[in-house]
């Protein structure tokens, strides 16, 4: 009989999709072949603007099994203020979507920024990473704590 963290590692990759929010290309790629290495049993979504992730996030709003455990968003998007302004929005989407831990990121880290991400919503923030090292570090981290330690609740729509 599998032991409770086992159900629940295997509850956390069943039909897992991370959502990564991210306007520069360069970095997604760095984004892309960490997450490929590192946690294999995930799909990766990559959306360049604010405009493109509320549109699959409303289109997958419809569909349970299509909403992503987790959303990876950078902060600045190219301002700090639209990424703030798609957290709110995210954040305000009906059940199952306003659900999802968004773990935000930046290359700022100014005690402002992250004081009104999390004011503003959002489950972590990280200092964006440079290098691919750092990137595989990061997501080595995640992989262990998003995906092999939380009990993520089930994604539920909403009864509205």
């Amino acid at each position: 009989m599998p032991s409770i963290k086992e159900t629940s590692i295997q509850t956390n990759f069943r039909r897992a999709k991370i959502l990564v929010i991210e306007d520069n290309e360069d970095h997604w790629q760095l984004i892309k072949n960490a997450l490929q290495q590192y946690l294999s049993e995930v799909a990766p979504v990559w959306v360049a603007s604010a405009q493109q992730a509320l549109a699959l996030l409303n289109d997958w709003g419809q569909e349970e099994w299509e909403v992503p455990k987790l959303i990876l968003q950078d902060l600045y998007l190219p301002t700090r203020e639209e990424g703030w302004n798609l957290l709110q929005q995210i954040k305000a989407l009906p059940a199952p979507c306003s659900q999802i831990p968004v773990v935000m990121f930046s290359a700022s880290n100014e005690t402002d920024d992250i004081n009104e991400t999390y004011l503003r919503g959002s489950a972590s923030y990280l200092v964006k990473p440079v290098t691919f090292s750092e990137w595989a570090a990061y997501f080595q981290e995640l992989r262990s704590y998003w995906w092999e330690t939380v009990s993520l609740p089930p994604m539920r729509f909403s009864t509205l």
